[in-house]
This record gives structure tokens, sequence and C-alpha cells, in this order.
């Protein structure tokens, strides 16, 4: 069989203006995922088009090819959608910041704003089940590329790594809620592909990290 390795980027910059790119505890996950990958010699190299993808593949030791269908979903108009308001981002951070605690605070409004996106409200580019279908379409692509026993390594994030989870173990996006906010960053995800189709192997694998690297975020 095929093995598809779906791997979460490193932690970005969370709570900075400029998310799309990895902190500095970040760079030392990824660095820490490349001796991990050390002895891989992948067949194909993917990634989704966003910087963190990129620059956690580049520091994992790799080039990636990019697939646009491996990019997360757009957090900040599904954040939007549920608040107009923090549309800008200054509003949000003050508003957050009169509570004790504003990381649980954001939080719990982020929560609020994926599910009423996953409930169907309107307001977004792309759907809910638009954005799992695609996350699916990109790993069945990855999949096809792929001959008997070769290897794939894919730089992504949580949300298309929840989604192709939930479908492929439960047949439906109903998983998704509760994998995606637990993948782990650099965590990895093994999909095998044989004539059975695709099948989970193993999710968020993060042994890699230790305690002094793990992040959720």
């Amino acid at each position: 069989m095929a093995a598809i390795y779906l791997i979460r980027h490193a932690q970005a910059s969370f709570g900075a203006r400029d998310y799309d790119k990895l902190s500095e505890l970040g760079e030392q996950q990824a660095t820490r995922l490349r001796q991990t990958l050390a002895e891989v010699q992948p067949h194909l190299v993917m990634s989704g088009s966003m910087r963190r993808h990129q620059q956690t593949a580049s520091l994992a030791g790799f080039t990636a090819e990019v697939d646009p269908g491996y990019d997360e979903f757009d957090h900040q108009e599904v954040i939007v959608a549920h608040k107009p308001a923090y549309k800008r981002h200054a509003v949000m951070v003050a508003d957050l910041a009169k509570g004790a605690r504003p990381k649980q605070a954001f939080q719990e409004m982020f929560t609020a704003a994926t599910q009423r996106w996953m409930d169907g409200g309107d307001g977004y580019t792309e759907t809910f089940q638009a954005f799992c279908d695609r996350s699916e379409a990109a790993v069945r692509r990855t999949a096809e590329r792929l001959g008997k026993g070769e290897t794939a390594l894919v730089f992504t994030s949580g949300g298309p790594i929840a989604a192709v989870v939930s479908r492929l173990l439960s047949g439906g996006d109903g998983l998704w809620a509760k994998l995606n906010p637990v993948t782990i960053n650099t965590a990895i995800t093994k999909v095998v592909s044989g004539r059975g189709g695709l099948t989970v192997v193993s999710y968020n694998e993060h042994v890699h990290l230790g305690a002094d690297l793990l992040t959720y975020r």
C-alpha cells in the first residue's frame, strides 16, 4: 500500500496581526520534526499554499509542491461572520482583553463562530461542507499519484486533517469539531491507500515533540 503522512504545520504566530508565519517556538518544532523525518525518502512532498505550511516543510528539510486544496479554512472570515465588529483586529483584542482570561475568551468565541459556520450560517465564501469536500479531494489527488509502496509527505493544517480523518473514520463530517481542536502542531497522521481505498491507521502522533515543544495553536 501507499502511505500519506499528513503533517500539521508548526506553531504559527497566534494572536499576532499576521498569523501566517511561524513563531520562534514553531521554528523549533519544525527543526525537531526534521530530525524525526531525516530517514524518510518520500516520492512526493505536498503542502498547502500558506506560508506556515511552506516554512514548516522547508525547516523540516523538504521542498513542497503546492496544492491549495490543503489550505486551512479562512478563520478570520468565520470570526467576522459571527462578530462583524471583529473585522478590526484591534477591536477584537480590546474586547477579549476586558475579561480575566482573554485566551479562554477567544477560544469560546472561536468555538461559537465555527459552530455557526458548521451549522450553515451565511456570510462565508466557503461553506463548511465545501471545505471538507476540498480537503478530502486533495488527499485523494495525492493518493492517485502514488504507486504501490510509495510515500507522500503533506504539510497542511489541523482543519483539513480533521476533515479527512472524520470522513474516513465515520463517513461524514460529524467528528470534525472534536478532532480539530486537539490536532497538535507538527503532529503526524498516517493514511494508507490500497485496493480498499483510503484508511486512517494513526492520528495526531507527536512523540517527537516532548513536553517542552507541545502546542495546539
